[in-house]
């Protein structure tokens, strides 16, 4: 068992925590697990909810910077 099946079930608090570019790379890695096959399906289910926090954790993210660049785009438009 490596070290990304280990904590797989990390709290969704850490995943609060953490940026965009951290928790994109850990979804990346937990991506490839589930695409290797976890050996059991208990492993799987437990990457597959991590899965889902990182990715809301990213959208999270992403719908802040449209919000900020939607925000800059409207302070311009002003002038």
């Amino acid at each position: 068992m490596d070290a990304m099946t280990a904590t797989p079930s990390g709290s969704s608090a850490d995943v609060a925590s953490l940026s965009f570019e951290q928790a994109r790379d850990e979804l990346v890695r937990v991506v490839a697990e589930l695409e290797q096959g976890a050996p059991t399906l208990e492993e799987s289910l437990a990457l597959w909810e991590r899965g889902e926090q990182l990715s809301a954790r990213c959208e999270e993210w992403l719908l802040g910077a449209k919000r900020r660049l939607d925000a800059a785009r409207g302070e311009g438009d002003d002038s």
